[in-house]
Parts: C-alpha cells; structure tokens; sequence
C-alpha cells in the first residue's frame, strides 16, 4: 500500500495576480515563502506558508479559463480551514470586506462552520476547531 505522509501543498491559479496575493496575504494571513516570475509563461508562482507550514502555491496564467465552482460540482468542492473562533474570524473577514454565509452547526460534530470565497469564487470554508 502507498504511505502518504501528509499534503504536501494545495495549488491555486488565479485570473488577478496581485488581487488574489493580497487576499491570501493580508486577509487570510498566509506568509510568503518564496515569489517567482517565469517569464518564458508570463505567470506568477508564489508560495505560501500557514503557521510556517508549506500550504498553497498560487499560480497565474494568461487567460486561465473558468472553471465550475460550485460546491456540489465534480472536482475539489472547497478548502477548509480550522479556526478557534469562528465568530470572531467572520468579523474579521467582514472587516475586510469579505461576505461569509451564515453559520451552520455540522450536524455530526456539533462544530460551527461557514463558507466564503476567494477573489476568483474558489468555496473556501472555516471549521471550528
């Protein structure tokens, strides 16, 4: 049997560069590891770190078609992150201008949890931890 570790990264590619590193940046908090500029592409790669961890590798390319976003479509339906405080973390995010659906209580665990999206509609969800 295959022994996975761990996840290794999550990669994201974007329609706005700048817009999109903001968000993860400055909204979300995430910390740049590293930023590169692949001219032969005309892409962005920038990585970036949650708690020092490697997490997300943001990628922009020319005209990256859409795709499909909605939670219940085939493919990744969304990227949780656990919080201590979901209140407190809505707030937040409502501080900077990003709108949460309400929020729920998981009906398994008894956890809150809500959902936004990223500049681009990538469903993102916080858990309660």
């Amino acid at each position: 049997m295959l022994q996975l570790q761990t996840i290794h990264h999550i990669a994201i590619i974007c329609s706005d560069y700048h817009r999109s590193k903001r968000f993860y940046t400055e909204v979300l908090g995430f910390s740049v590891i590293a930023e590169h500029y692949r001219a032969a592409r005309d892409s962005w790669k920038l990585d970036l770190a949650l708690n020092g961890i490697y997490t997300i590798e943001l990628f922009s390319f020319p005209e990256p078609p859409q795709r499909v976003s909605s939670p219940e479509a085939r493919g990744l339906r969304h990227l949780a992150f656990s919080v201590q405080d979901i209140d407190a973390a809505v707030k937040s995010l409502a501080a900077q201008g990003v709108a949460c659906e309400p929020v729920r209580i998981d009906e398994f665990t008894g956890k809150k949890f809500t959902f936004f999206t990223d500049p681009d509609g990538l469903p993102l969800e916080l858990y309660a931890s």
